[in-house]
């Protein structure tokens, strides 16, 4: 029997949909199979309701073993807890004597003995300054705080003892320059001769924009996926086995991410031969506008982009391109962040590349050696979304990426980046293949947003071998199948569902976290049955009782 809480959807799916099961699918041996699998193993039943947060709880993050898992909260606390069978607080940090107004997010490095939490700084309402905390999970000691700004670049591991956080510079009104920075975990107790930190990338921001949102992604991953979308690939890996080619260098990336639907005011274009400095190409354009050669007229906003795009034009690191996947470059990773070209809300997803000898803080304090007209780093690959992104998840085996966002009108025109389209109150899911860099599913649905633009906020999804989950604004939490993009249950709350994550060695254990405060765990009705079956029953208790009560 289903909790009130949950509605199932499986019992919808057509006779005719799971007949056409590909053999290539998990337990598909027949439609009954199928329909059982679905049925059986969804994460629908609540069966614990965590309530020891006092303040809407934003963000859930299990450990790697699947042992721990952590919540934040606007009540300014980062709890551990035991994943038993009965979850119980294990430990609770309490981050309002560091200036913290609420902590938002966490992640355990990759052997489970440090937990990043990331939180805002009190301020005032348009303060955008958060910080960074690395507690050891051996005593719950806090070893060091990292600066993170703006606060929603949240920050990540990069490795065991190294993570990412950001650092914005405003240069003008609506120009600025995000800086990603590497910092040692262990900054407290490391040698003064010994860098604790390392820049990592210099990247130039228009028309309002910034960086957040940083993941990474492991490319050594992408040789075994535990599950291929395309299943003509699929097919075809099964036969072969010859390595894939992550190649993120595109000939047309600049066209990519030049913002198209903006007309471009009428300015005489710099050479393509490299022959004019920048220094050059802005007095000219100086002088063009002194003289009248410039038109139309343009808007203060206008020329401050103008200048910023005829800055960087001679200002920038070239990207990297043909990324092989050679001996030398196999322990590559990716640094994926949300940001954006047109204006402030975040509206597409940069990737750049980060090296094996760029995965450690020694070396240079301020990073790689570059000539002193570079001041930018480029990005290696840009995806468009055409939409405000409000949620991002990297599937187990890192090959896929699925993107939460809520899209613009349909050829919307961008005239101010102050004063962004509006945005639809359904919620897309997008799937992207990060070995191809193009989408390989149709835009999952069914959840809802309410906010506007300049309220709207974070909803975490999470990824596990065969389902997606994701929050929404309507009070539910939403599992869908990977395999037939069909939206599978809906768990209810009494308030907007921030984020959901998945066991990672149980993905019949699904955690769900709310603005009502609490924390819902379910599991799949075969998990419970199982669980059901060990308990004693109360009959056999009582006969047991009687039978010595008789001796």
């Amino acid at each position: 029997v289903l909790a009130a809480s949950c509605s199932l959807s499986v019992a919808s799916l057509p006779f005719a949909f799971l007949s056409s099961v590909p053999a290539s699918l998990p337990a598909a041996v027949s439609w009954y199979d199928e329909f059982q699998r679905l049925y059986d193993t969804i994460p629908c039943i609540e069966v614990q309701a965590l309530k020891e947060h006092n303040d809407q709880v934003l963000h859930l993050s299990f450990s790697h073993s699947g042992c721990l898992f952590a919540s934040c909260s606007k009540d300014c606390t980062v709890k551990i807890w035991s994943n038993e069978l009965d979850i119980s607080l294990q430990h609770s940090s309490n981050m309002r004597p560091y200036n913290w107004s609420y902590t938002q997010f966490s992640q355990f490095n990759s052997d489970d003995s440090l937990l990043l939490v990331s939180g805002v700084f009190v301020g005032p309402h348009n303060s955008s300054s958060g910080e960074i905390a690395v507690i050891s999970m051996e005593n719950f000691t806090l070893l060091s705080r990292v600066r993170n700004k703006p606060y929603d670049v949240f920050g990540c591991w990069l490795n065991e003892t190294n993570l990412i956080s950001g650092n914005l510079h405003r240069i003008g009104r609506i120009t600025s320059c995000s800086v990603l920075w590497l910092n040692n975990a262990f900054q407290g107790v490391e040698s003064e001769n010994v860098n604790v930190v390392k820049r990592l990338f210099k990247i130039q921001n228009l028309n309002a924009s910034t960086i957040r949102t940083v993941m990474v992604a492991d490319c050594s991953r992408y040789d075994s996926p535990d599950l291929l979308l395309d299943y003509e690939e699929q097919l075809a890996a099964s036969s072969t086995s010859t390595c894939p080619v992550f190649d993120l260098g595109s000939d047309s990336e600049e066209e990519e991410a030049k913002p198209k639907q903006t007309p471009e005011p009428a300015v005489q274009e710099l050479p393509d031969d490299g022959g004019v400095t920048a220094e050059d190409g802005l007095q000219q354009f100086f002088d063009d506008i002194m003289e009248g050669r410039v038109r139309p007229a343009m808007t203060e906003t206008e020329l401050e982009t103008k200048v910023a795009e005829l800055f960087i034009r001679n200002r920038t690191k070239p990207p990297e391109v043909n990324l092989l996947p050679t001996e030398s470059n196999s322990k590559t990773k990716y640094l994926i962040f949300t940001t954006g070209c047109l204006t402030y809300s975040p509206h597409q997803i940069g990737i750049k590349r980060i090296l094996p000898h760029q995965m450690t803080t020694a070396g240079p304090v301020l990073g790689e050696e570059r000539r002193s007209d570079e001041f930018f780093d480029s990005l290696d690959h840009v995806i468009d979304i055409h939409g405000h992104i409000i949620g991002m998840g990297l599937s187990p085996d890192h090959r896929y990426l699925y993107v939460n966002s809520r899209a613009w009108p349909r050829d919307c025109v961008i005239s101010d980046p102050m004063q962004p389209p509006p945005i639809a109150e359904e919620i897309d899911l997008h799937v992207f293949d990060l070995k191809t860099m193009k989408e390989v599913k149709r835009a999952l649905r069914a959840h809802r947003a309410y906010t506007p633009n300049e309220e709207c906020f974070f909803i975490f999804l999470d990824v596990s071998r065969d389902f997606v989950a994701s929050g929404a604004e309507d009070r539910h939490g939403y599992i869908w199948d990977r395999h037939y993009n069909i939206c599978l249950a809906k768990l209810q709350h009494d308030n907007v569902v921030n984020s959901v994550a998945f066991s990672p060695v149980e993905q019949e254990l699904l955690l769900t976290a709310s603005d009502d405060t609490t924390i819902k765990v379910w599991r799949s009705p075969r998990t419970v049955r199982i669980q059901q079956a060990r308990k004693p029953r109360p009959r056999k208790l009582l006969f047991s009782w009687l039978m010595n009560q008789k001796s």
